[in-house]
């Protein structure tokens, strides 16, 4: 837990905890937690803690760089990923060769600093990989907010996409520990997207401001859940994130609260007695 500041209580409660959640069932194996002074052995030149991907991951990528017929997409991995020209869906949903003239509108489609949702096609020896975006339910985002945990939290799933009803909220979980939780799309915004049509910055801002505030709270609350989980070194399911939603109302706990050490201790000693108790 980098970054926070544990009383002599918290610390004690905490450890504690720590080692109930080790001893329980349901747990992640010993090195899944660590305090503040811990030395962890990290093999830099193996790119240990960054994304090993494999063929078929979901990944939630930023843009870098675009040009070459091609976008280079940071997906937390050792090298920039490469989202080919040709494994884009055109507007429209055109299927035909790409041309010069394509080319030359590629920011019509992404441009740097866009974050996107893809699905890697390909690796290369060099640890290089390829994205492509040819399913629907990949391509530009927005309306949300991203979320950054190791990505040993997230296990492979056959689903990676997640709509919370009850909440409005959709969660795609990337594989890289890329976490993206947005408003669900209105009716015809999804109409929008399967049309193909380009995702203007205009158009995008309108779709921001459009967000409830009860909708954004929610958003805000999800992605802290994400942070601490991220934090306490638990798995990151959709489960969990909604566990932790919940046990931040059960302890009226606010949204900008949910980053104290009071919250943290209080979820660890919570998922501990519980999964003892199983």
């Amino acid at each position: 837990m980098k970054g926070l500041e544990l009383g002599v209580d918290h610390e004690r409660r905490i450890s504690r905890a720590q080692q109930l959640l080790l001893n329980a069932a349901g747990s992640l194996h010993s090195t899944a937690f660590v305090n503040v002074g811990d030395v962890i052995p990290v093999d830099h030149e193996a790119g240990f803690l960054r994304y090993n991907a494999e063929t078929g991951d979901v990944v939630v990528g930023r843009v870098t760089e675009v040009g070459g017929n091609r976008w280079k997409v940071d997906v937390n991995s050792r090298k920039d990923a490469e989202l080919l020209l040709a494994a884009v869906n055109l507007p429209g949903g055109i299927q035909r060769r790409r041309t010069a003239i394509d080319e030359l509108n590629m920011r019509d489609l992404y441009v740097e600093n866009d974050l996107i949702s893809a699905e890697v096609q390909s690796l290369h020896q060099d640890g290089s990989l390829h994205l492509h975006t040819r399913s629907l339910k990949y391509g530009k985002l927005g309306n949300g907010q991203l979320v950054k945990v190791a990505p040993y939290l997230i296990k492979r799933l056959k689903q990676h996409f997640h709509q919370l009803k009850d909440l409005g909220v959709d969660l795609i979980l990337g594989c890289n520990g890329f976490i993206w939780i947005a408003g669900t799309s209105a009716p015809g915004q999804k109409d929008n997207k399967r049309s193909g049509s380009v995702v203007t910055s205009a158009s995008a801002a309108e779709g921001e401001s459009a967000v409830q505030f009860e909708v954004r709270e929610r958003i805000c609350r999800l992605a802290n859940s994400v942070r601490v989980l991220g934090a306490l070194g638990l798995l990151v399911s959709p489960e969990s994130i909604i566990q932790t939603y919940e046990a931040s109302l059960q302890f009226k706990v606010k949204v900008k609260d949910m980053l104290s050490a009071d919250f943290y201790v209080k979820l660890a000693e919570k998922i501990a007695e519980q999964r003892t108790k199983r």
